[in-house]
C-alpha cells in the first residue's frame, strides 16, 4: 500500500461520524473503546491494527495510535486532514472491495465494530478477516442486539438522536445464536471464540483470539 488513500466507487457514500456524532453515538462509541482497550491491554507494544469500518475520522486509530506500528482504516469516506498521520494509511472504498487487496496474516489485531449488520454476506468478510490476522491475533467485534434493535430504531426514527441513514442501512442484528455458526462456517474454531452482550444487552461483542 503505497497510498496513503487508496479509493473506489460504492453505492453508499456517507461515513458514520461524517455529518458529526450525536451524544447517544458518542457515548457508544466510548463503551466500544473501552471494550477493545480491556481486550488487547495484554498485547506488546506496538502492534498492528485494521479497522473494518473506520468511520470518517478514524476515532478508534486516532485514539490508539501511540500503540500502533501502524494501523490501516477501511471506509467509504475518510477525512482527509487524517494524512498526516504517519503511521495511518486508508482504503477509501467499501470493505468488499478492500480487503482482498491486503496481504495475508498482516495484523495483530482486527476489529469490527458496528459493521456486519451493515452487510448482507457478512461471512466473506470474516473469512477475509480470519486471512489477515496473524496466528495469535485478536479479532474484535460489535454487533447491535435484536434487543437492540428497537430502542436504536426509536432513538433515531422517533427521536432524531441517531442518523436514520444508519439505522435504514442495517441488513441483520444478531444474538449469540445469530452469529456464531457464521464464525464457525467462517473458519474460526469455538476454543477461539469468546461472546458476551453489553451495553446493557443491546449489543454483542465477540472477542477471537486465533491462536496460533
Amino acid at each position: 500500500m503505497n497510498e496513503k488513500y487508496i479509493k473506489n466507487s460504492n453505492e453508499r457514500n456517507e461515513s458514520f461520524g461524517q455529518k458529526g456524532l450525536s451524544f447517544i453515538d458518542r457515548f457508544g462509541v466510548y463503551l466500544s473503546l473501552k471494550q477493545i482497550q480491556k481486550n488487547i491491554e495484554y498485547l506488546s507494544k506496538p502492534y498492528s491494527l485494521l479497522d473494518v469500518g473506520c468511520g470518517y475520522n478514524a476515532t478508534l486509530l486516532c485514539e490508539l495510535i501511540d500503540d500502533l506500528s501502524f494501523g490501516v482504516g477501511i471506509d467509504v469516506k475518510i477525512n482527509h486532514n487524517l494524512n498526516g498521520k504517519n503511521k495511518l494509511s486508508f482504503f477509501e472504498m467499501n470493505m468488499e472491495s478492500a480487503l482482498p487487496k491486503i496481504e495475508s496474516q498482516k495484523f495483530d489485531v482486527i476489529t469490527l465494530i458496528s459493521v456486519l449488520e451493515h452487510v448482507w454476506n457478512p461471512e466473506n468478510i470474516l473469512s477475509e478477516c480470519n486471512r489477515l490476522i496473524k496466528p495469535n491475533g485478536i479479532i474484535l467485534i460489535n454487533v447491535p442486539t435484536w434487543m437492540g434493535k428497537k430502542y436504536l430504531e426509536f432513538s433515531a426514527f422517533k427521536l432524531g438522536l441517531s442518523p436514520e441513514i444508519e439505522m435504514d442501512d442495517h441488513k441483520m442484528y444478531y444474538n449469540i445464536h445469530d452469529l456464531w455458526p457464521i464464525l464457525i462456517r467462517s473458519g474460526y474454531k469455538p476454543s477461539w471464540i469468546k461472546m458476551k452482550y453489553h451495553k446493557f444487552g443491546l449489543n454483542l461483542f465477540v472477542s477471537i483470539n486465533k491462536r496460533g
